[in-house]
């Protein structure tokens, strides 16, 4: 969520002339700034995991369809959100705990659990930010479990906020009571998935992600000129499917 920090990277490397920068936005509108420095600059820049604003790409004089690599991050919230559907039913309570609110990958996610809010009949409380933040999460979602003590379902926009949903569930003692689904598939969530204290979560394959964001820069670096969304995989995980 360090804006300012990613912006002076950025500004760094162009002072230091890289021939590529591959870069995961902070902030989807912030970051357009130093992007266009380094375009004009001569560098070749792949946008990879948080997609730029398309409005201030636009507006920066660059391309619209400037060359992403990622997820569909609303379908794959879709994909964890409609697993918490299906277990919870029509009516079922649910509240979102959201990503950062700059960050386009958040906004994705946001839309996606939407979607399964309406299409599987689910009862919205309440939606809040904890900002990826896992001990935020945790005060975020103790203070939501106080307010809405029928709540049956938690979707957090990604895993680090799960630890800390999961966390403020136990200290509540309604462990088993509320489900809760994330994003991401890191390794303490998949422990957790496994002890039955998380449903599900969504894996993106963020090393693979960066990787894929590498080769497409040295492509272009080779000749070949590259647009456009080249879109990498969602998977839904649970205990099912790591059997």
């Amino acid at each position: 969520t360090d804006i300012d920090t990613q912006f002076a990277a950025v500004e760094n490397f162009v002072t230091q002339d890289v021939d590529l920068i591959v870069v995961a936005a902070a902030d989807s509108v912030g970051m357009v700034a130093p992007v266009k420095k380094a375009v004009d600059a001569g560098i070749v820049v792949v946008n990879f995991d948080v997609k730029l604003d398309t409005a201030a790409l636009k507006a920066a004089g660059l391309p619209e369809d400037f060359l992403f690599v990622g997820p569909d991050n609303a379908e794959g919230a879709k994909l964890a959100g409609d697993a918490l559907a299906k277990k919870l039913g029509k009516g079922g309570k649910v509240i979102i705990i959201e990503g950062n609110p700059g960050a386009d990958n958040a906004t994705q996610r946001k839309n996606g659990f939407m979607q399964s809010v309406e299409e599987g009949g689910l009862v919205l409380l309440d939606s809040k930010t904890a900002h990826w933040e896992t001990e935020e999460a945790n005060t975020v979602v103790t203070n939501l479990l106080t307010k809405y003590p029928d709540v049956q379902g938690i979707m957090c926009a990604n895993d680090s906020m799960v630890l800390g949903a999961v966390k403020a569930i136990e200290a509540a003692g309604l462990t088993g009571k509320v489900d809760v689904v994330g994003f991401d598939n890191i390794p303490a969530v998949q422990d957790l998935i496994k002890q039955g204290k998380v449903l599900a979560t969504v894996d993106q394959f963020g090393p693979d992600m960066a990787k894929n964001a590498i080769e497409v820069g040295l492509r272009i670096l080779a000749g070949e000129n590259l647009t456009g969304w080249i879109k990498t995989p969602v998977q839904l995980v649970t205990a099912e499917t790591m059997k």
